[in-house]
């Protein structure tokens, strides 16, 4: 199976990811650890990244996609792919697409993780980092009592720049702008699921887990059936 896993900055998409992925072994893809790998290893695209990045562009959809598809050849993935992040515009959706059309897959399942924005700013703007050490804390979730090292008491703590709620609302618009299109090409061909991304981060994981059992056993029922 291929799944899509979408969601704004702060909706805990990441961390979803991870579990799920974990729970069913299959093959996590993030553009973020693409371009972190390539750039590290200084491959041919990797340095087509970097010029990018150095000269303050973004990088192409096509750059994206050809790492994509170099991700995709490599045997991990047979039992299964969940896209995290990825696509982010409807370019790029319609580029996965084209790419999996071409290996004779399609994408079986988009999650979309639904957080009102107002609950996002108040879960990014409430982290704080402290910037001796990097140890993560939240105001409310998981506020400073002790230092993990026994170093300070708490003096060090600061909220980085792109988590000032300001900053965060217009990440937020930029998320809306580029990511609603591709959420509503996901429902124009039947395979969205939205899921409510406030609560336990547990009965999240188990929503989307139940998602995917549920579409691969609609799969299995179509495969038994055979064509009409």
């Amino acid at each position: 199976m291929n799944v899509v896993l979408l969601g704004a900055p702060g909706s805990g998409k990441g961390t979803q990811a991870t579990t799920v992925t974990g729970r069913l072994g299959w093959a996590h893809v993030a553009s973020g650890d693409l371009f972190r790998h390539h750039l590290k290893a200084q491959t041919a695209l990797g340095r087509q990244v970097e010029g990018y990045m150095n000269r303050g562009e973004l990088v192409p959809d096509d750059v994206t996609i050809a790492m994509v598809r170099e991700r995709l050849a490599q045997p991990d993935i047979a039992a299964g792919v969940l896209f995290d992040g990825f696509p982010r515009t409807l370019a790029q959706a319609h580029a996965l697409d084209t790419l999996l059309a071409s290996l004779g897959q399609r994408v079986d399942l988009a999650v979309y993780l639904d957080v009102p924005d107002e609950a996002i700013v108040q879960r990014l703007s409430g982290r704080l980092v402290c910037r001796e050490c990097e140890a993560p804390f939240h105001a409310q979730a998981n506020p400073f009592a002790a230092c993990p090292h026994g170093k300070c008491a708490g003096e060090h703590l600061v909220r980085r720049a792109d988590d000032e709620p300001e900053t965060v609302r217009r990440r937020l618009a930029t998320f809306h702008r580029q990511t609603a299109p591709v959420v509503e090409h996901y429902r124009a061909v039947g395979v969205l699921v939205t899921i409510h991304g406030e609560g336990p981060v547990e009965a999240i994981g188990r929503a989307i887990l139940e998602a995917v059992d549920d579409t691969a056993q609609d799969a299995a029922g179509a495969v038994r059936a055979g064509p009409r």
